[in-house]
């Protein structure tokens, strides 16, 4: 069996995509949201720009660990995405393709649709060997399953903080 390796999810927020993007796109706000992500290392810069690196901090339970991400795409009010690069307990040294994350914005007739993506990047791990780690790591589901609920989590508490 091949495992997913893309899961998404979309949800509506009664704000212009401009704003949405604004506070996405500035991965130091990500942990308002986030059940696993707590922000980042470096101080709030404000959207990034293709290119910008940045540290994020994680936390899964008891677990701890950081990453270096680089963001891939910027397009003000229509797409921001960036890959994972490197992760390690503390600080992320270990360097290998991880994931990429993606979030788009369409307008609607009452604001806007956000659409949030993972990506599997541990293309080159044979599926049992994933399989086993994603389960190890995640309570005992793979990571395609574990993630759909990060990213329903994480859209329905942008939408009550951007309309609260």
């Amino acid at each position: 069996m091949t495992r997913p390796l893309r899961v998404s999810d979309s949800i509506d927020i009664d704000a212009p995509a401009a704003a949405i993007y604004r506070e996405v796109a500035d991965p130091a706000q990500m942990g308002r949201w986030s059940p696993e992500n707590q922000g980042t290392r470096d101080a709030s810069r404000g959207p990034l720009a293709v290119g910008d690196r940045f540290v994020g901090r994680n936390k899964r339970g008891a677990a701890r660990w950081s990453t270096t991400c680089v963001v891939t795409a910027a397009d003000p009010g229509q797409r921001f995405a960036f890959r994972v690069v490197r992760i390690g307990p503390v600080r992320p040294l270990i360097s290998a393709p991880i994931a990429t994350w993606e979030y788009t914005f369409e307008p609607t007739a009452g604001g806007t649709r956000v659409t949030e993506t993972w990506q599997d990047d541990r293309t080159r791990w044979p599926d049992a060997l994933a399989a086993r780690f994603d389960r190890l790591v995640t309570g005992g589901r793979l990571f395609h399953e574990f993630q759909a609920g990060n990213i329903r989590r994480t859209l329905a508490r942008l939408k009550a903080d951007l309309e609260g």
